[in-house]
């Protein structure tokens, strides 16, 4: 209940899950081989939203300030992306005063005339021409600190995998390079500006959004909190294929919490003769996209051949190269990332049930 104590650790244990997916989805964006979620975002609700977090990361030794611009930064972004993109800005700042200092974010929209003389070169003619419409132009982030600053010769470093100048423990040397590559899949640029005992400048530029382009922003998205509604269930035939086992049990599970009768299969071919003993009775199929035997795709189609209007939705954690391999994201099929929350499992499941 709300007023339970013990909500507070939950909302901790949830919240310490979800960074754990997305440092683990971070890793595979700075690939660029992750499946990332973009959809139309207000780049100042995303800052202002990770602000209290990010309070509690740096500590109260380092005065933290935001500079949120007024006008909106509609960009086209995956925002829990971008969220991590701050968050290690934000630790590497915090680890460049160890004394304490003062660690500024500030949020923007510019053009040519307004980015820095490193911007300017570093950045493509061609990408500023694109983006130096009076609608369009740039969203920039800039997070400064007071730190010890950077020498010349590290800067030209900083976003090399594994490149790290901490002792051994305290850094992997993957927080810049997870930053870079989200940016650059995001069509967006990362410029480091710093001198060594002078602090430290990180701008960040993404392409504002085109106001002609036809789509509509999706609302800020907050966190979900212990006590907000789940999404109903049902009493529909489910059959899950997946071959990992705690996975496979811990997706039936929450299904039949739900009210589902489950039916598991731990490949593709068990899928498929899973469902041609229960002809008639499975209502949808939740199948993994690579599994042993028969992947997720050839089981589907082999069900397929005795039951046309059989429902499927695919779910994987692979990279996209891999999922476009196996011919999996098509249009008008259903698919979902993994990790998948128990929430956004059942509203999906719902949500393709009751489409005619």
């Amino acid at each position: 209940k709300e007023d339970d104590p013990m909500q507070a650790y939950v909302a901790q244990v949830l919240a310490a899950s979800e960074r754990a997916a997305n440092l683990t989805q971070s890793l595979l964006a700075f690939s660029r081989k992750q499946i990332i979620n973009p959809n139309p975002l207000n780049l100042n609700d995303i800052v202002t939203r990770v602000e209290k977090f990010l309070k509690r990361i740096i500590g109260e030794d380092i005065e933290f300030n935001t500079s949120i611009s007024e006008k909106d930064l509609i960009v086209y972004a995956d925002s829990g992306q971008i969220e991590q993109v701050l968050m290690n800005l934000c630790t590497n700042a915090r680890d460049a005063m160890p004394k304490g200092g003062m660690l500024t974010i500030s949020t923007r929209g510019v053009g040519l005339n307004e980015m820095s003389e490193k911007a300017k070169t570093t950045i493509p003619p061609e990408a500023i021409a694109k983006n130096s419409k009076p609608a369009n132009g740039f969203a920039e982030i800039v997070v400064k600190d007071t730190g010890t600053g950077i020498d010349e010769k590290t800067l030209d470093r900083i976003f090399e995998p594994f490149f790290t100048t901490k002792e051994v423990g305290k850094g992997t040397g993957l927080g810049l390079s997870m930053a870079y590559g989200i940016i650059k899949q995001h069509n967006g640029y990362i410029i480091a500006e710093s001198a060594k005992g002078k602090g430290t400048v990180f701008r960040v530029y993404l392409p504002l959004l085109d106001e002609d382009s036809g789509m509509s922003v999706k609302g800020d998205l907050k966190y979900a909190t212990v006590t907000d509604s789940l999404p109903s269930g049902g009493k529909e035939t489910l059959l899950v294929a997946e071959d990992d086992n705690d996975v496979r049990a811990f997706t039936s599970s929450v299904l039949r919490e739900f009210g589902y009768k489950v039916i598991e299969a731990v490949d593709g071919e068990d899928a498929a003769a899973k469902f041609m003993e229960n002809t008639g009775k499975v209502d949808l199929l939740l199948l993994d996209v690579v599994m042993p035997k028969k992947n997720g795709r050839e089981a589907y189609e082999e069900i397929k051949k005795a039951s046309p209007d059989t429902k499927a939705i695919f779910l994987s954690g692979y990279t996209a190269n891999i999922v476009h391999k196996q011919g999996i994201l098509e249009r008008d099929m259903n698919f979902i990332l993994k990790p998948v929350s128990p929430r956004e499992l059942l509203r999906k499941v719902r949500e393709v049930l009751d489409k005619k």
